[in-house]
């Protein structure tokens, strides 16, 4: 199962600078991160993951948003799209469901990112995300996430 240390040593690995928040309360998804780091949505991160015809692939989006499985379809390039189950997502990601990191996937699960967020990254911008366990959260300039994950922009508007 992917974890936090995971995580942190895939980063290691590639030299990009991060940390692992100690979260003041336990969650059980990616929605919950902007309560519990008291920030605004986009700057929380959660992995949409999506079964495309006969594949799966993931999106990287704000906290507060759920692409609607037909936009997923359309840039994934695919006949039929539907939100994949918990258990689909945890036993292809190798993480809980509802605390998909964007790192560590699959490497033959396509991984997406909005395109807004790609959009609105500069040298500054940090973005938290899960981490696989319920306690931490990953915290990370956004332009580091997107080197480190190598997801391809999607427009979802």
């Amino acid at each position: 199962m992917n974890n936090v240390l995971t995580v942190h040593r895939m980063l290691l690995e590639n030299g990009l600078r991060h940390e692992i928040v100690q979260l003041p309360q336990t969650i059980t998804s990616a929605d919950q991160l902007p309560a519990a780091l008291a920030l605004p949505p986009r700057h929380c991160l959660a992995v949409r993951v999506y079964e495309v015809d006969d594949r799966c692939v993931a999106i990287i989006v704000p906290a507060d948003t759920v692409p609607p499985a037909g936009v997923v379809r359309q840039f994934a390039g695919g006949q039929q799209a539907r939100a994949a189950s918990e258990t689909e997502i945890s036993s292809l990601t190798g993480y809980a469901a509802g605390l998909v990191a964007p790192l560590a996937l699959p490497g033959e699960m396509p991984l997406y990112v909005d395109q807004a967020l790609v959009g609105s990254a500069d040298d500054g911008t940090v973005v938290y995300t899960a981490t696989g366990e319920p306690g931490t959260a990953l915290g990370i300039r956004l332009l580091d996430l997107l080197a480190g994950c190598a997801a391809k922009p999607a427009a979802l508007g």
